[in-house]
């Protein structure tokens, strides 16, 4: 349960999204502890891209995953080096290319043989020498949404296994191209390391070929993926790193000169963000009652896209319990975020939170019914 003073929300406007600094320090302080000194990660900026919020990560030395030419904007003008800047995404534009060759980012990672030969005409009309990394499918069926599992042979992301060599080959011939390793990304919101160790076993078939050919590798990125407790947050606030990184360390045959990459965005700034809405009515049918709330699908649509649950809770009343459909104001019958929960008995103008909603909350927020974006309110305004 959210221990939050709910008179400070009193004159604030809902819905909005309240942001725990404390803990996104907390996850940051104990990610980066656990982490080995070769082990590189990149906060994946789809996650959240919220300034404050990329500006507090960004002290924390970790570089920024990203997937458009805006992504690695907003990361360069919060704090995140350049230097440090992979850019992944099947779609690259032309501009987006040149801006990132511009800003000297560290690595693209490239989702196909056409997409690496644009990279390198337009890197070679640049003068510039472009850093890859191949994103290879490693055909892996990760326990997850479908909607989330990226890692199969046939799949809009990444290079086919059986492609690989005749990729690199061309990759040598090319010379505004540096190869600097393989990239992978199996899916997310996992939770059963077992994906993981089967994700690394491919990883070592890979490198123990790119060693037996003579193809030097120096960057391994393994993604992101790690899940969050969505269904009892408070339980477990911080994801499981220690399990995460051991499964790792213990089943990756890294060489000495190479260096372990991570994408991690949910595991970073999920728990730390809630949607804080308003009851606006009680509707009572022949079979079941709504509690119908100002937060929609527009501010958290992972609900009605994914069919993704989201602890909900009453914060104005802790007394009785009833069983609701929560649903939003918009005009779409997908506008749910809860059927047949139990809740406090809720009652028009209590304010209700949906946890778990700092990852792929504000990020995919839209203006559909013309309804504003959210506005952010962090912890530390509120103290």
């Amino acid at each position: 349960m959210m221990t939050i003073d709910i008179d400070k929300f009193t004159d604030i406007r809902t819905p909005f999204y309240f942001y725990d600094l404390d803990l996104l320090h907390s996850t940051l302080k104990t990610m980066k502890a656990i982490a080995c000194d070769n082990y590189v990660i990149h906060y994946a900026i789809k996650a959240n891209a919220n300034p404050t919020l990329l500006k507090i990560i960004s002290t924390y030395g970790l570089g920024a995953d990203c997937v458009s030419g805006g992504e690695i904007k907003v990361a360069i003008e919060n704090g995140f080096n350049a230097d440090k800047i992979v850019f992944a995404g099947v779609g690259k534009s032309d501009w987006e290319i040149v801006y990132a060759l511009q800003h000297d980012i560290e690595c693209f990672n490239v989702e196909s043989i056409e997409e690496m030969r644009v990279i390198a005409e337009i890197a070679d009309k640049l003068e510039k020498k472009a850093n890859i990394c191949l994103r290879i499918n490693p055909n892996v069926a990760a326990h997850t949404h479908a909607n989330i599992t990226t890692g199969l042979a046939e799949n809009k992301f990444g290079i086919s296994i059986s492609d690989v060599e005749s990729v690199i080959e061309e990759c040598f011939s090319l010379k505004s191209l540096r190869f600097k390793g393989f990239h992978f990304h199996i899916g997310s919101q996992i939770l059963d390391m077992a994906d993981f160790i089967v994700l690394c076993n491919r990883v070592n078939q890979m490198l123990q070929w790119a060693e037996k050919h003579h193809v030097r590798i120096e960057i391994v990125n393994v993604g992101g993926g790690l899940g969050i407790e969505y269904h009892n947050p408070d339980s477990r606030p911080i994801p499981d790193f220690d399990s995460y990184f051991s499964t790792f360390r213990s089943h990756i045959k890294l060489f000495p000169h190479q260096t372990l990459h991570f994408e991690l965005g949910r595991a970073v700034v999920g728990q730390c963000g809630s949607l804080i809405t308003r009851c606006l009515y009680v509707k009572h049918g022949h079979h079941k009652q709504f509690a119908i709330i100002d937060g929609s699908m527009t501010e958290l649509i992972r609900p009605a896209l994914y069919q993704a649950y989201h602890a909900i809770e009453n914060l104005s009343n802790t007394e009785g319990r009833e069983y609701y459909d929560v649903v939003g104001p918009v005009c779409e019958s997908s506008d749910v975020f809860a059927k047949n929960i139990e809740l406090p008995t809720t009652h028009r103008g209590d304010i209700i939170a949906i946890r778990s909603a700092g990852a792929y909350g504000e990020s995919m927020a839209s203006c559909y019914n013309s309804r504003p974006l959210p506005q952010s309110i962090f912890s530390d305004e509120i103290e």
